[in-house]
């Protein structure tokens, strides 16, 4: 469970903003699209590599400027 303690005088904004960050953090809502449906191992595979070349080809582009 995620705990955010309001400090005195603290805006609630400020303090949702916290509470979005230290959820994003954790990765629940990213594990919960996943189990959404099954996905094969060799799918979930395919789908991480591609995502990789991908990331790896934007460093690259980055790098050469």
């Amino acid at each position: 469970m995620i705990v955010i303690n309001v400090k005195d005088n603290e805006s609630i904004d400020k303090a949702l903003k916290r509470f979005k960050k230290k959820f994003e953090r954790t990765g629940v809502l990213r594990e919960l699209r996943s189990r959404s449906y099954f996905e094969k191992k060799s799918v979930r595979k395919r789908t991480e590599n591609i995502k990789a070349a991908y990331r790896q080809k934007m460093r690259d582009e980055e790098a050469a400027q």
